[in-house]
């Protein structure tokens, strides 16, 4: 048996539909094929594999996490195991992608096992991919307490395949942020692996919405927002209201699935402000790149380099240029004082400098200056 799903509110109803409204307007704002639109892709899906990391003690630093999508090499600073970590993260979350556009999808325990795979592959001591032998407990501050214990190992596959059964047919006249949010919930609860159940989860959470098809993934990703320490904290909250121990009668899933709908819609209007933060920059850009006489390609190495960073090799790949001419092109741009470099050799990369900063930081500053709106109310 699993954790059933709740019914909903009157208010959960409308905040569904006020992300609904969201993801429709992004939808539509996607679909133009703006050339913003791909490095919003890689900023988003970085910051989805740096949250949901995170929230296991795996850190990284954004421009590292921006490197690995881009497949550039991290800094020198990030240790062997931790970006053998977050590389099967990306692969998982990329294959995640990916099942949006496979026609013969379906949910199977051993695809599950297979992102598990993925994603904990880098430590083969904890069986990625094999369920557990014996009992799991998740501990919490206090180590000689529990603040989990899951249901016992002999019942797992049992659980696993109600749970991929229900995947397939259950509930499906729920709405999809529902049914990723009970994703969620069951299968963190029956915890079927020794280790990296939560961001496998959280990686089955953006699955299911890969398949509702409403919108890329990684611009429906909670990840990044359950990754700031201070969600993170009520994260483990929300999951707390399930019950200390795996007991699927009892457990009330409202207030969990009322968190997933509130981080949402707030994940939603962060999104919708990197939109318009995209559009009022690229509008920008275009119009230094004529007063300067610089090619019109340019306006998309700066626009990495006020957003983030900008790598000369990601560059060339993104207006399919030549090494020498992508060298030249950012030395025009140094020249003209719009962007600076920063570290060496294989890690060198440009940020905004002179008036490309200031009109990056003046649009963030406007956009910052909008409160958010928060759903449930205060």
């Amino acid at each position: 048996m699993l954790v059933a799903t709740p019914g909903l509110t009157e208010d959960d109803r409308r905040v569904l539909a006020e992300i609904d409204d969201y993801r429709q307007k992004l939808r539509f704002q996607v679909r133009e094929h703006r050339r913003w639109e791909g490095r919003l892709r890689r900023d988003l899906e970085a910051g989805a594999i740096r949250g949901s990391n995170s929230i296991e003690g795996i850190h990284v630093s954004t421009e590292d996490a921006a490197a690995l999508v881009e497949g550039e090499a991290m800094s020198a600073t990030v240790d062997d195991a931790t970006r053998l970590a977050v590389t099967g993260y990306r692969d998982a979350l990329t294959w995640v992608q990916q099942s949006a556009h496979m026609k013969n999808f379906s949910y199977q325990d051993m695809m599950l096992s297979a992102l598990h795979f993925m994603i904990q592959k880098y430590d083969l001591g904890k069986w990625p991919g094999r369920y557990r032998a014996g009992g799991i407990y998740v501990t919490g501050q206090d180590p000689l307490r529990p603040a989990y214990t899951g249901p016992d190992a002999e019942i797992v596959p049992g659980l696993m395949a109600e749970l991929v059964e229900w995947l397939n047919t259950g509930d499906t006249d729920q709405p999809a942020l529902v049914r990723a949010a009970m994703a969620h919930a069951n299968l963190v609860k029956i915890h079927p692996w020794r280790d990296g159940n939560g961001r496998t989860s959280r990686c089955l959470h953006t699955l299911v919405l890969a398949q509702d098809k409403v919108l890329a993934p990684e611009f429906s990703s909670i990840e990044e927002w359950l990754g700031d320490p201070h969600n993170t904290f009520r994260y483990y909250d929300a999951l707390a209201t399930l019950g200390p121990v795996w007991n699927p009668q009892r457990a009330d899933a409202h207030q969990w699935v009322r968190f997933c709908l509130r981080a949402h819609h707030l994940q939603a209007q962060i999104v919708q402000r990197r939109v318009d933060r995209a559009a009022q920059l690229w509008a920008a850009l275009e119009s230094v790149v004529v007063e300067h006489e610089l090619h019109e390609r340019m306006v998309s190495g700066l626009y990495a380099a006020a957003v983030g960073e900008l790598r000369r090799s990601t560059y060339a790949k993104d207006e399919d240029l030549t090494r020498d001419q992508s060298v030249r092109d950012l030395q025009q741009l140094r020249q003209h004082g719009l962007i600076k470099s920063i570290g060496h050799a294989r890690t060198q990369r440009y940020v905004a400098d002179g008036e490309i900063a200031e009109i990056n930081g003046a649009i963030v500053d406007l956009l910052r200056a909008q409160p958010f709106r928060e759903p449930y109310g205060s």
